[in-house]
């Protein structure tokens, strides 16, 4: 029976603490929480009539906004023809031409693209192809993986064991999971002159360990969960150019950092390098589905399947859910003919100017922005059962964590709401320091 909710979500918040767990949450102490109505270009409506400008973009998904009619036709028109068929056997035109696009607009030598659930599961894919190639190829030993500190690849159990595993969500886990090798993240912050000596960990352990290391796996440009932290792009050349001197596969996770969220269309490309394989996930779909896509070179899928037993042993059951790769693929269309490039720089001049007056604010640690990134980083953790509440009260949504309060708007935020969030996020947050 379809149950309707009451006017100012209340009920429904009551009736969800009854039944649903939250990610990042307890049942007991739960956090704040709010009830959504609709959600509108780049705000969100609550149940009590309130809209908040959305600083998020639903976890660096929603790109182009909610309720986007090209995105919304693209659903519906392929709904009309087959919400899902099994991919074993079969195929379908939006995945066909989503691969056809992502193999065009992503790094060079990309060719072979497997499609998946969900960014986790595309790094599960990515560490499956990297340790099946070396196998395929007779090179015994070569299963683990090195990745860095600071560095987040998802939830699911492979992705954690080369997440942090000190200052990690997941160090609860750390004696369950596979033993990997990790180094210091880089030293040499983006925008600041290179320093050759922040690359010296990552060589030493290559020199050392390379005959048992499967690849790196490693976040371009910007480590993303595990701390906002920005890198300098000839880290990254130079990873790709000690992991070719070494024999180690290179894992570009640009989850996060793909589809022009840093300034370029993808972070490798702040590098000009390409990797082996390649994760793509949360924005993928623009927030509508879940969608994520592990990309290789043609000489791991033809290494891959050219030894026992001839094929990659990896099969979700909804891969490429036509519903989802339709929308995908009218995303990057949209993505592509709407001026990306000049609406992240446009958000990026926004965001130096607006954040900049809190970098003076007690228990304010530091203050940066790359693209459409914005981070303020905190001496202390934040409370987020009053910061929170006061930034909704601000009429805006983030969701800070940690040390950090950062935003990810929608690309396509007008100055006048970008001041906004900016303005809410630093009100907020001067309130909760008093």
């Amino acid at each position: 029976m379809q149950q309707k909710s009451s006017e100012n979500g209340a009920e429904l918040v009551e009736r969800d603490r009854q039944v649903l767990w939250h990610p990042y949450s307890s049942v007991l102490q739960p956090s704040p929480l709010f009830a959504v109505k609709r959600a509108e270009g780049v705000r969100i409506q609550l149940q009590d009539g309130r809209w908040l400008l959305d600083g998020m973009s639903s976890w660096w998904s929603a790109m182009h906004g909610y309720n986007h009619p090209v995105l919304n036709r693209a659903l519906q028109q392929q709904a009309e023809q087959f919400a899902h068929v099994m991919f074993g056997g079969l195929t379908h035109e939006p995945a066909t031409r989503l691969g056809e696009q992502l193999v065009q607009i992503t790094p060079a030598g990309l060719s072979r693209v497997f499609l998946c659930d969900s960014g986790s599961v595309s790094v599960e894919v990515a560490m499956k192809m990297a340790a099946q190639y070396w196998q395929a190829k007779g090179v015994q030993g070569k299963h683990r993986f090195l990745s860095l500190k600071r560095g987040y690849h998802g939830d699911t159990w492979a992705a954690m064991s080369v997440c942090d595993p000190d200052t990690g969500m997941h160090h609860l886990f750390r004696g369950m999971l596979a033993q990997q090798f990790f180094v210091e993240s880089p030293s040499c912050r983006f925008g600041d002159d290179w320093n050759p000596a922040s690359i010296e960990p990552l060589q030493q352990t290559l020199q050392q360990h390379a005959h048992e290391i499967a690849a790196l796996i490693l976040e371009p440009v910007v480590q993303g969960t595990g701390g906002m932290r920005f890198y300098h792009p000839q880290w990254l050349a130079e990873a790709r150019r000690l992991c070719d001197q070494h024999g180690v596969l290179l894992i570009a996770d640009e989850i996060a950092t793909g589809f022009g969220r840093t300034g370029k269309l993808f972070g490798c490309e702040w590098a000009g390098i390409s990797p082996d394989i390649l994760c793509l996930g949360k924005t993928l779909a623009a927030g509508y589905m879940t969608l994520a896509a592990t990309l290789c070179t043609d000489e791991i899928a033809t290494g891959i399947c050219s030894a026992e037993p001839g094929l990659f042993m990896h099969g979700p059951t909804f891969m490429a859910n036509p519903l989802a790769c339709a929308v995908a693929s009218a995303s990057i269309d949209l993505l592509q003919e709407t001026g990306w490039q000049a609406n992240v720089q446009r958000i990026q001049v926004g965001l130096e100017g607006h954040l900049s007056g809190i970098a003076d604010q007690p228990g304010v640690a530091d203050v940066r922005v790359l693209g459409a990134i914005g981070v303020i980083e905190m001496q202390q953790p934040v409370d987020m059962n009053r910061l929170q509440p006061a930034l909704v009260e601000q009429g805006v949504w983030v969701r800070p964590f940690g040390k950090l309060v950062y935003l990810m708007p929608p690309y396509i935020m007008q100055n006048d709401d970008l001041q906004q969030l900016c303005q809410g996020t630093m009100a907020a947050i001067s309130q909760q320091a008093l």
